[in-house]
């Protein structure tokens, strides 16, 4: 992903995903294993030698759960951090999690500078229970309590992913909500315009809804941006990466 910055890119850690939220794609691939850290620095350097470029900025953002292979993770992480390794800085690495309380408290101890992103897209834990299968088993308050303990341990600004489905949680009382929630807290919301998939049951919001959604929480003082659209046209958006063959095992 190119921007004025330099170049991002979007790592997997797992092949497959075991969470099963209900608005990725990823979803749809079975779990076979996790990758090693070797594996996961490696799509970063692939990339740099086919596209001939520098890589800049890293999100653990494609297929699986950063946090469900921890160790890897984090190894990972050191390898691209360090200056014998490839060098970019732990400000410019970002790790998503749909939510494994107990590992964001062990991330909080590891004394890593990157970013923390919470994928939380629901402000009731009905609502994100049918989203995100994960909330079953640690619900909104447990997850928060956990987001207060990191900031409070690291002091590093964390980034809340919020999904925005038409009709689902893109309302102003959803807004109202999520203010709520993140009143007082180091944090900033980035928006994102839900991305279509396959026999998916949620549908993008509109982009009133969207801008009406940032302006609420910007109003209110919650620093909220929206998400820019990359890659949809070849399903590599947001909530779309995946394999095209799913009985193709690739590793």
């Amino acid at each position: 992903m190119k921007y004025h910055h330099g170049y991002s890119i979007c790592v997997s850690s797992q092949v497959g995903c075991k969470m099963g939220c209900k608005f990725c794609a990823s979803t749809g691939i079975p779990f076979i294993r996790n990758l090693t850290a070797g594996e996961i620095v490696e799509q970063i350097m692939a990339v740099e030698r086919d596209q001939n470029i520098r890589i800049s900025n890293v999100v653990f953002m494609g297929i699986g759960e950063p946090l469900d292979n921890y160790e890897n993770v984090v190894k990972a992480i050191k390898i691209i951090n360090n200056p014998k390794g490839l060098n970019i800085g732990a400000r410019h690495i970002s790790i998503s999690t749909s939510g494994i309380v107990p590992k964001i408290y062990q991330l909080a101890k590891e004394n890593i500078q990157c970013t923390l992103s919470i994928s939380l897209h629901a402000t009731t834990n009905e609502q994100r229970s049918k989203m995100m299968p994960i909330n079953n088993t640690y619900k909104i308050e447990e997850l928060l309590k956990a987001c207060k303990s990191y900031i409070e341990e690291t002091n590093r600004r964390i980034s809340f992913e919020y999904a925005l489905a038409k009709e689902n949680n893109d309302n102003l009382e959803d807004a109202k909500r999520l203010v709520k929630l993140l009143k007082g807290m180091l944090c900033h919301v980035n928006l994102i315009p839900i991305n279509q998939i396959k026999n998916g049951e949620y549908e993008k919001s509109t982009n009133e809804n969207i801008i009406k959604f940032r302006d609420y929480l910007n109003e209110h003082g919650i620093v909220a941006t929206i998400r820019r659209e990359l890659g949809s046209d070849i399903d590599a958006a947001c909530g779309q990466l995946r394999r095209n063959t799913l009985n193709k095992k690739l590793f």
